[in-house]
């Protein structure tokens, strides 16, 4: 009776939350500052909606069977869960999860430190440093603390990125009727194909499924399929709506190379839209997905460390230790920060999507499948 009065272990736990996770993590390293959307989407101009759409196909496809998969088998950590799926291949996907996470920190350190530097007048390091505090902080205190502050952080990156939105698409908006009428696709050179949108979208989603782990510590409230199904395709929706924003506040400019050959194209946006009250709200904005996107891929690899020491009848680690293991990764990935967010998202982000895409979705959407069939035929026939 007592869990039922916890809203975060009702039906919000079970449905929605996950998606929170996963589309507040998510947030930091693929849409604020709008780079990949340009990359993945944007670009393609009048076709890249397309790319959105297999996004959130992809995502929410990807999520429910990932959740019902966990929910049969309980592994809670990506450890166990890619043991479920590829046997030997979780010690791949360890390398590939520690190399993606230091990157996807490290393209928002650098967006981040330089943005809060000009919208709040910040030294670069000042708002690292305090970001490293803060996500120390909540790694320190735990999986509750996590879920209640990302819940929050969702509500409020939402409302920035739609008042953002509507500022841009409210000023300039004519333009996106312009480019859909005519076609327009002419930021790429060549033929640009429905396809290749499409794909370019799978390969957006590929990249993100590093995110995904850091959402399956919420599975342990679910009980049937309907639940896992039902936060699955919630969760690529959560992931998507920030996604279309993004493009469609892009298609204002399309094709001005200033704003899609920007390395902050949100930024680029603003310029001549917003004052300097939204400018600096922006730039908060900026520093919180950071502290969110850290905070979930740090948790999920914390929860990694705690299943493997358990498996060796080993203590889990302390809190403190918890604090001082996000702080050398994120120490790591400001090193990283140096090196042109342009570069790292156009090659590193590439190449990890079909790493991503081999090791992850093949395995699941094969053995996984597999399994989910047999383990809920085994489900069945215990309860009748």
């Amino acid at each position: 009776m007592e869990k039922k009065k916890n809203f975060f272990e009702g039906g919000f736990g079970k449905f929605v939350l996950p998606g929170i996770i996963l589309q507040s993590v998510m947030i930091g390293g693929g849409y604020a500052t709008g780079r990949e959307i340009v990359e993945y989407g944007g670009k393609f101009g009048a076709l890249g909606w397309l790319s959105g759409l297999g996004t959130l196909l992809g995502f929410a496809v990807i999520a429910a069977l990932s959740y019902e998969l966990i929910r049969l088998t309980k592994a809670y950590d990506f450890k166990s869960f890619m043991q479920t799926i590829g046997g030997p291949l979780w010690i791949v996907f360890d390398v590939v999860y520690l190399l993606f996470m230091v990157v996807i920190i490290a393209v928002m350190a650098s967006a981040t430190g330089n943005i809060v530097e000009q919208t709040l007048g910040l030294n670069y390091w000042v708002g690292v440093v305090a970001i490293t505090v803060i996500v120390a902080i909540l790694n320190f205190y735990g999986s509750r603390l996590i879920e209640r502050f990302e819940t929050l952080g969702t509500i409020a990156l939402y409302a920035g990125y739609i008042i953002f939105s509507v500022l841009v698409i409210g000023t300039f908006g004519d333009n996106i009727s312009t480019v859909f009428a005519n076609h327009d696709t002419s930021y790429m050179e060549g033929t640009v194909t429905a396809g290749a949108a499409l794909w370019s979208g799978i390969l957006y989603c590929g990249y993100n499924l590093v995110v995904l782990p850091a959402s399956f510590f919420t599975i342990e409230r679910q009980t049937c399929r309907k639940e896992s199904v039902v936060s699955g395709i919630i969760g690529g929706v959560l992931a998507t709506i920030p996604w279309f924003l993004t493009y469609f506040a892009v298609m204002c400019f399309y094709p001005n190379p200033d704003v899609l050959g920007a390395s902050v194209p949100w930024l680029a946006m603003m310029q001549d839209t917003a004052g300097p009250v939204v400018i600096a709200i922006f730039g908060i904005v900026m520093g919180w997905t950071l502290i969110e996107t850290s905070t979930g891929i740090i948790h999920a690899a914390i929860e990694r460390v705690n299943n493997g020491l358990k498996e060796t009848n080993r203590p889990a680690m302390t809190s403190k230790q918890q604090a001082i293991m996000t702080i050398i990764i994120l120490v790591g990935s400001m090193v990283l920060s140096k090196v042109g967010i342009i570069d790292l998202i156009a090659t590193v982000y590439n190449a990890l999507s079909y790493v991503f895409l081999a090791i992850y979705v093949l395995p699941l959407f094969t053995v996984g499948v597999y399994k989910i069939c047999k383990l809920r035929k085994a489900e069945l026939a215990a309860k009748k």
